[in-house]
């Protein structure tokens, strides 16, 4: 049986298909003689190959019986049935496909949409950010009350209203370190302060005025 398969329905494909229908719906009756190869040619508007490969599809499925000298018979109203009954699952195949296919451009069209918005926001945030708040590095001394100390119990972001963005210890960058993250003499905090309260975070570190 060839195959029906692609996307879009060949020519004799769709011959074939109105042929079987005819037959399914009573039309064109099991043992009775429809028209020759001309005439269907004629009757479609196409040329006698595509009908002969209309009718070879029709024959191969069971449906009629090609004969040279005899002309083209209905064999079975059931073949035809179940033929169509394929079509119309392949039908509903191609339709999900290509649903599918729509789906998948729109999500790849709004992930990158996401992703260009994510950046601007980005570039935004990071530009408002250097606007109203600087970025402070503050070494921990031996001395400070904070040595020993989770952030959480440091209560680091309540008593400052800064963000800890990162922590170099020992030659290793800790980014966006977890509350649970405890902090040791010697650690590097990099922090994100409003300006008017840089003094504020220097004495919480470390007791001391910052630095200027």
């Amino acid at each position: 049986m060839e195959s029906l398969g692609s996307h879009v329905l060949s020519r004799y494909a769709t011959i074939a298909i109105d042929i079987a229908t005819r037959i399914a719906r009573g039309e064109y009756r099991e043992g009775q003689k429809i028209f020759g190869r001309s005439t269907l040619a004629g009757k479609y508007n196409v040329s006698p190959e595509t009908i002969r490969r209309a009718l070879t599809l029709l024959q191969d499925t069971g449906i009629v019986q090609v004969s040279p000298g005899v002309g083209v018979v209905v064999k079975s109203q059931k073949a035809a049935e179940a033929f169509l009954a394929e079509c119309g699952q392949r039908q509903v195949l191609r339709d999900m496909q290509e649903r599918l296919h729509h789906l998948l451009r729109e999500r790849d069209r709004i992930n990158s949409e996401i992703e260009k918005l994510m950046n601007e926001l980005l570039d935004y945030t990071f530009k408002m950010a250097g606007n109203l708040q600087r970025i402070e590095e503050i070494r921990v001394l031996p001395t400070s009350p904070l040595v020993g100390k989770s952030l959480a119990e440091a209560e680091f972001r309540a008593k400052t209203g800064s963000t800890i963005l990162a922590i170099y210890r020992g030659g290793e960058e800790i980014l966006s370190p977890q509350a649970d993250t405890v902090i040791q003499s010697g650690d590097v905090l990099i922090v994100l302060a409003p300006p008017e309260l840089k003094e504020q975070v220097y004495n919480l570190v470390n007791g001391t005025a910052a630095k200027q």
